[in-house]
């Protein structure tokens, strides 16, 4: 079997380097208009130009989200806009509706189209019909088991993509107007407030003063409150599969999500591709490990094995598992204004790095890199950009050199374990 696509998120520009950096063959991200996240970093034209440009140097692919459900304004600015992506040279447009297919086809017929986990394919005979419009790859819905993922691969040619891991959504594959309706912000437009996180609990018409738990919870329940989605421990079971394309979801993630999922998928990939189930399995336990290392909700597999039921929900609170803040990235030279300051970047012992988090003298700092384990160093010596001694990282994206025992890696990222923290 052929290794599959390693997709992940690119919410900016930052995190579209990262993604690349530790291991990611493709990224999609979204313009600044027509796309399901209204509120990532999204693209102009110069910076999508710059980022293709950044992709295929690196010989990689990039993918742009066109996947709202279109109302009749948007076939306004579409037609120009698809135009476009098909001047950049995009790897493909991910899309959702027919009226977009429609014209894309029409006014881009060069340009791949990649239908969406929107438009809720379930089936072989949905996926052919797709298929033989003209849609390349079809990413197939969330809620499918293992069995119905290979019943469809064998009944079909075309291009397969899945969702390996990320936030799921309560409804069907995404279709909910819970947002739209609670907060005037349309999901299926890129809106989503996520209202299905919230508290709920149950108030009788007559008495509406008086609230109602549901399960005995005085806080509400959160009936909606899906885990995260996680298949990397049943990537053998998917293996046998042959889909070409393993999807990250997390564009409105932060950069270590990024880096640290794009890096234990791609070493998970490329270890039982290349080693085998048993090499797999023996470095399974450091990779899930990494894994309770991001921002995440409880984990589940989703529809993998058949409905999930209340273990895949949390019914006490919607908040995520935080045990790791993130504080800082390496700095390269080019973003170093002080020229005294960036003449000591080759300096091993010394490492500049951007915060993101606060951080002080004395606390110990875990350093994730794109190759090899992570390692951790305690913080003992750190200066500003004017080379004036700090004992605290106080300042949002402060610029900060420091001491370290061994050389840090472009790309690297640093994180505090909460327990750590004085």
């Amino acid at each position: 079997m052929k290794k599959p696509e390693l997709l992940a998120p690119a919410g900016d520009w930052e995190k579209l380097r990262y993604a690349l950096a530790y291991g990611a063959d493709a990224v999609y991200m979204g313009g600044q208009a027509f796309g399901l996240r209204a509120y990532a970093g999204n693209f102009g034209f110069q910076e999508m130009e710059q980022a293709v440009r950044w992709t295929h140097d690196l010989g990689k692919k990039l993918y742009i989200t066109v996947n709202i459900f279109a109302h009749e304004p948007d076939f306004e600015e579409l037609p120009a806009y698809l135009k476009q992506l098909e001047t950049l040279g995009v790897d493909g447009a991910i899309v959702s509706d027919p009226g977009v297919i429609a014209i894309a086809q029409e006014v881009a017929p060069r340009l791949p189209l990649h239908l969406s986990t929107q438009a809720n394919n379930t089936n072989s005979y949905s996926v052919r019909f797709w298929l033989k419009q003209g849609i390349e790859r079809v990413v197939l819905a969330r809620e499918l088991t293992l069995e119905e993922i290979r019943a469809v691969r064998t009944k079909v040619d075309g291009g397969l993509e899945i969702f390996i891991h990320g936030a799921m959504c309560m409804s069907y594959s995404g279709r909910c107007l819970l947002s739209n309706y609670l907060t005037g912000r349309d999901a299926n437009r890129g809106e989503c407030t996520q209202p299905c996180r919230w508290g709920y609990a149950l108030v009788e018409e007559k008495r509406p003063e008086v609230v109602f738990p549901i399960e005995e919870d005085e806080r509400g329940t959160y009936v909606f409150n899906s885990h995260d989605l996680c298949l990397l421990p049943h990537l053998p079971l998917l293996k046998s599969i042959d889909i070409d394309s393993y999807k990250i979801e997390g564009r409105m993630k932060s950069v270590q999500y990024v880096a640290s999922t794009v890096k234990v998928y791609r070493e998970a990939i490329d270890t039982l591709w290349d080693q085998g189930e048993e090499a797999f399995q023996a470095k399974l336990p450091q990779w899930l490990e990494e894994m309770d290392k991001v921002s995440h909700r409880d984990y589940s597999a989703g529809f993998l094995f058949g409905k999930p039921g209340a273990s895949s929900h949390n019914l006490v609170s919607s908040h995520y598992v935080r045990d790791y803040d993130f504080v800082g990235v390496r700095l390269d030279e080019g973003n170093i204004d002080n020229e005294a300051a960036a003449a000591d970047t080759t300096d091993e012992s010394v490492a500049w790095i951007e915060q993101r988090n606060n951080f002080k003298l004395g606390e110990v700092l875990e350093v994730l890199t794109p190759q090899g384990d992570c390692w951790s160093f305690e913080v003992k010596e750190m200066w500003d950009i004017e080379v004036e001694p700090i004992e605290v990282a106080r300042h949002a994206q402060q610029k900060i050199r420091m001491t370290v025992p061994r050389m840090i890696l472009p790309y690297s990222i640093l994180r505090r374990a909460k327990s750590e923290r004085k």
